[in-house]
């Protein structure tokens, strides 16, 4: 366990001098719409197919898949292939965007939610809060906000919350407070949950790329059987 801390501490440190793809807010609303718009017109059923329920990851680089050759070997696409090799209705759209926050997608949720018809709702956000800093209560803030406008725009759809982790040189009271607002999130909205999406990959050099910080393809395998576990019972 101690040895996962220490490679764990590295691996945010890194993190927070890269900013998980770091992008400005208004390049990373550019770079999702564009993503998204490629994602729903890959996806577009042709008259004759019935048009599958919609699942939407909506998240940063760990969902789009930052440095990966091909994005669908991302855990979204594993998950896809998972859902196709079981013949289940359903179609993945990966709205993941490189150094999002949980502010710039609180921002950005408005246009990803009038492009698509949501059926089940997975958000993986707040790692880049953590690595920067952000006061906790801001952060459940913008989460609960990116919820609560899911909701009102379909509320039938199933939430699924994705946890992080803080770094541990962050101190004690930061970490237990940011690992909380995870939980608490999916307390209060009623959502699956995911405690740690990196759990198994984070810190672990051999599934993480150069950078010692993106998963690589057989880390993304993990963290879709973290996601999984949560996810088939919904479906």
């Amino acid at each position: 366990m101690r040895f996962f801390y220490k490679n764990l501490i590295v691996v945010f440190l890194s993190l927070g001098m890269v900013g998980c793809g770091e992008t400005t807010t208004s390049d990373a609303g550019k770079n999702a719409k564009a993503a998204t718009e490629k994602m729903t017109n890959t996806n577009t059923p042709t008259k004759k197919e019935k048009k599958k329920k919609q699942i939407l990851f909506f998240g940063d680089s760990l969902t789009a898949g930052y440095g990966l050759d091909d994005p669908s070997e991302s855990y979204v696409g594993v998950i896809q292939e998972r859902i196709d090799s079981l013949g289940l209705d359903y179609q993945t759209v990966n709205a993941g965007v490189s150094g999002e926050t949980s502010s710039g997608g609180n921002d950005r949720i408005d246009w990803i939610l009038e492009q698509n018809k949501i059926d089940v709702f997975i958000l993986e956000l707040g790692a880049n809060d953590g690595l920067r800093g952000i006061k906790t209560e801001e952060t459940s803030k913008n989460l609960q906000s990116i919820f609560d406008k899911v909701k009102a725009k379909f509320p039938e759809a199933k939430l699924v919350v994705a946890g992080m982790l803080a770094p541990p040189n962050m101190g004690n009271d930061f970490t237990q407070k940011f690992a909380g607002i995870f939980s608490n999130l999916s307390k209060n909205n009623n959502a699956g949950f995911v405690p740690f999406l990196l759990d198994g990959v984070g810190g672990i050099p051999e599934l993480n790329q150069r950078d010692g910080i993106h998963p690589t393809t057989k880390g993304h395998k993990i963290l879709a059987d973290n996601v999984w576990k949560e996810l088939k019972g919904i479906l």
